[in-house]
C-alpha cells in the first residue's frame, strides 16, 4: 500500500475507535463573569478528571458574546458515568448553579434515550 493508503488507513482506524465517545454530557449554564478564566479553569479541571479516570474528555465550551450563558461538552463511553465522575466538581462551581444538564445515552441521532436534570 502507498504512502496515501497508509495515511487514510490510520485515519479511518481512529475514527473506528471513537465509539468511546458516542455518549455525550452537555451543560447549559449561566455565566455573567467578565471574563473566561474561571471557565477556562473548570474546562481543564474537568478534562483532567474525566481523562486521568479515563471515563471521558471535556470537548470544550460554547460561551454567548454578552458572557451571560454557556454550553460545556463532555463525551465518553456512559453519560452516567461521566456525569458522576464531574458532578462534585460541577457542585463546587459558583456558575454552575442551577445548570441543566442533558445526558445522552448514544450517537446524536433520532430516538437515542436522553436524560434531563438541574445541578
Amino acid at each position: 500500500m502507498g504512502l496515501f493508503g497508509d495515511v487514510f488507513k490510520k485515519k479511518d482506524s481512529a475514527s473506528n475507535l471513537n465509539p468511546k465517545a458516542e455518549h455525550c454530557v452537555v451543560i447549559n449554564f449561566n455565566y455573567g463573569l467578565d471574563n473566561l478564566e474561571p471557565l477556562h479553569k473548570l474546562e481543564n479541571r474537568l478534562d483532567s478528571t474525566l481523562q486521568s479516570s479515563g471515563h471521558g474528555e471535556c470537548d470544550g465550551h460554547e460561551i454567548a458574546t454578552d458572557m451571560s450563558h454557556g454550553i460545556i461538552y463532555l463525551y465518553g463511553s456512559n453519560a452516567e458515568t461521566v456525569f458522576k465522575t464531574v458532578k462534585p466538581i460541577l457542585e463546587d462551581c459558583e456558575f454552575m448553579r442551577n445548570a441543566r444538564v442533558t445526558l445522552r445515552f448514544g450517537p446524536p441521532e433520532d430516538g437515542v434515550t436522553e436524560l434531563e436534570l438541574t445541578l
